[in-house]
């Protein structure tokens, strides 16, 4: 009998408990399967974070290292200097990277670090109880912006991809979606793109991926897949922000 699909090795058989809609499931699943195209799940560590990333050791059949908030690109500092032959990544969510580990983020991309970090921007923190993230768009609520976030009490909602690409030592920077089958396939040329530019030891590749949270959000998963393209794009559009000669 045909197969017409077969699961990638680099996903295990854990049952997953991302909430139902939640696209971090998506974003797990286009990195293993682009390290199993490679050939690269044995010789892979990676640096997950604090938030709903701090799971995904369970389903990533790779060696994993949680790290304390925000300190993932620390981790994979030192991993990728101890081991430059291995391929590392952190995962990180918008709460993670752009509040407490935005020193750690930055200074890793300012050195040029080479590995690839994949930064899940849902606009909200997921697992703590959807509070106002630093990218929480304004007029966005959440359970410390019951009215909506106001650039005069919160400030702006931080473009970690513009400012990452600001840096010399960020080669490649690119900013993907997760909602519909068209972005998703673009998202999985991204990360493809990352993992390339780390085997040609360039430098540090950064990819932002626009995901859900509909229990955050208060929304349908359907109606939190539209909300990414009416809501967030307008405000973080997609793109290569930078990208080097040597990758396609």
């Amino acid at each position: 009998m045909k197969s017409v699909f077969i699961n990638t090795k680099g996903i295990t058989d854990v049952t997953s408990n991302f909430c139902p809609g939640c696209t971090h499931g998506i974003a797990n699943r286009l990195i293993m399967e682009t390290l199993d195209e490679m050939g690269k799940l044995g010789e892979t560590i990676g640096a997950a974070s604090i938030g709903c990333s701090v799971q995904i050791h369970k389903f990533m059949n790779i060696d994993m290292c949680e790290s304390a908030h925000g300190r993932a690109p620390a981790v994979a500092s030192g991993i990728k200097r101890v081991h430059p032959d291995k391929v590392v990544f952190t995962y990180q969510g918008d709460g993670d990277l752009a509040s407490i580990g935005m020193g750690e983020i930055v200074h890793a991309a300012a050195r040029g670090e080479k590995f690839c970090t994949f930064f899940i921007n849902n606009c909200i923190y997921g697992m703590t109880g959807g509070q106002m993230a630093p990218t929480t768009l304004l007029g966005q609520r959440s359970t410390t912006s019951q009215e909506g976030r106001t650039k005069e009490q919160a400030g702006s909602p931080i473009k970690m991809s513009e400012l990452l690409a600001t840096l010399e030592g960020a080669v490649y920077v690119e900013r993907v979606a997760l909602d519909t089958p068209a972005h998703i396939r673009q998202a999985k040329k991204a990360i493809r793109r990352a993992f390339e530019v780390q085997e040609k030891k360039l430098g540090f590749a950064f990819v932002e991926l626009l995901s859900t949270c509909p229990t955050n959000w208060g929304l349908t998963p359907a109606d939190a897949m539209k909300w990414v393209a009416t809501n967030m794009m307008p405000y973080y559009p997609l793109g290569i922000y930078k990208k080097p000669e040597e990758i396609q």
